[in-house]
């Protein structure tokens, strides 16, 4: 039996089929100048057992936060992951790329998002959630949808300490779609609430704000929902929603609609991706989220059951009604999510967030009283601070990766900085901590650098 797909035989049928009769004149529209004209330089076939050793050893020339320590966050976080998440998730019930909603034959999955949803209003103390979207950049700009069309207007501001690579999202859906981003200028760090009072007005639908913010620090969110608010629009923000376990619920402080990248809640950082983005919002707001909202109910005989309630896509409601067109959810990255926060409990949640914390204002301050450089801004910061160093950054990096480090990002070759904060990040590294990063590890790095400034 032959297992090539496509044998000789086929191709001389398939050429017949359509009129032609060799690969050469099937390809004569395309100049024979640009074609290849000569056999694909690729080695001989391997056997099973020499392509399974191969493969090993080019993913032995990648390097994990399970060989290195990492300081580095922006978004995606080295948080512990309790081994129960990864066996629950790998079940056959629920392992699959398909989402079945089909409710006589998917109680379990139906379940689930509604315990994900049910979690995520309890986290973020919003009265509804969905059964999220695809990462944080697409949950921003479906909440900027949804502020569109309750205020009909068309100018959102984003503040510029909003992650740039969301930032960058929402730029491209704008052209596409027609609305306009202003970005409002930060003061050290932090919201400057003059400048954003300035910019809002009977025009803006939305503003946008992190929490924390892409350089870490702490934002007053009560005076930021005040201003959006006066003038009618929509307050939506970007939370780490392992932050959410420490600081005000966003629901006690005004704010709209909460969004932000749920792969800290259990999911692993896989080289970026996939990840997911939590979305929930006011109650006023239920028929205008986007993708799918599981509800609970019960039958004629008073059994629970679960079923797919609503979706306010085009596809299902009238299109000049429709927000979104969404048309999934990461499910399986969802019930990660579900099952961590269940491990956890509030407790637990508050205290990775406090460990977190804790850990990245000793990294801090170990780095700054011991000469090795200073903190950009000194407001108040969570789990992730600026830090200049007084080294050569390229070489502090390089050495620091040498010795087993990620010693964080470097501010300066990130790409989609507004230009009102991009020349203050040169030279500086964003540094992430979690409860993971040991007392040895802060140390050891703290202990590496000295000796690298000591040899400079």
């Amino acid at each position: 039996m032959s297992f090539i797909p496509i044998t000789q035989s086929d191709q001389e049928e398939m050429l017949a089929a359509i009129g032609v009769s060799s690969i050469d004149e099937l390809f004569a529209d395309i100049p024979r100048e640009m074609r290849l004209e000569r056999e694909l330089s690729l080695p001989q076939a391997l056997s099973e057992a020499e392509l399974v050793r191969h493969c090993r050893q080019l993913a032995g020339r990648n390097q994990s936060t399970e060989q290195l320590v990492s300081f580095l966050g922006a978004g995606l976080y080295d948080h512990h992951i309790p081994a129960a998440v990864a066996h629950l998730v790998g079940r056959s019930d629920f392992y699959t790329a398909y989402t079945p909603y089909q409710a006589e034959v998917s109680q379990g999955t139906l379940q689930s998002i509604y315990e994900y949803q049910s979690a995520v209003c309890f986290l973020t103390g919003m009265d509804v959630a969905n059964a999220s979207v695809y990462d944080a950049g697409t949950a921003i700009v479906e909440a900027v949808g949804i502020a569109r069309a309750t205020t009909r207007r068309d100018r959102v501001v984003f503040l510029d300490t909003v992650h740039p690579d969301h930032l960058a999202v929402a730029k491209t859906y704008a052209a596409a779609q027609g609305w306009e981003i202003t970005i409002a200028p930060s003061r050290e760090g932090r919201t400057d609430l003059g400048k954003l009072t300035a910019l809002v007005d009977k025009e803006t639908a939305a503003v946008v704000v992190q929490q924390p913010n892409f350089v870490g620090q702490v934002e007053d969110l009560l005076p930021i929902a005040e201003a959006a608010q006066s003038v009618g629009a929509l307050f939506i923000l970007c939370a780490n929603p392992i932050m959410l376990g420490l600081l005000t619920s966003p629901g006690k402080v005004g704010v709209d609609i909460v969004v932000g990248e749920g792969q800290p809640l259990g999911g692993r950082l896989h080289y970026g991706g996939p990840t997911l983005g939590f979305f929930a919002a006011k109650a006023k707001y239920l028929r205008r989220l986007p993708g799918r909202i599981v509800g609970k109910t019960t039958d004629l005989e008073g059994r629970v059951g679960y079923v797919l309630t609503l979706q306010a896509r085009e596809q299902h409601i009238r299109r000049e009604r429709a927000s979104s067109n969404i048309c999934s959810n990461q499910a399986l990255n969802a019930l990660a999510a579900t099952i961590y926060l269940a491990l956890l409990g509030p407790e637990g949640l508050k205290d990775v967030a406090y460990q977190s914390v804790q850990k990245a204002h000793y990294l801090a301050n170990q780095l700054t009283t011991k000469g090795l450089g200073d903190l950009v801004w000194s407001g108040p910061f969570a789990n992730e601070f600026v830090f200049r160093p007084k080294m050569d950054l390229d070489t502090l990096w390089a050495k620091s990766l040498e010795a087993g480090y990620l010693p964080g990002l470097n501010l300066g070759k990130m790409p989609f900085l507004p230009e009102s904060i991009a020349p203050s990040l040169e030279g500086t590294l964003l540094m992430a901590v979690t409860e993971k990063r040991t007392r040895a590890e802060l140390d050891g790095l703290v202990s590496l650098w000295e000796g690298l400034m000591a040899n400079d």
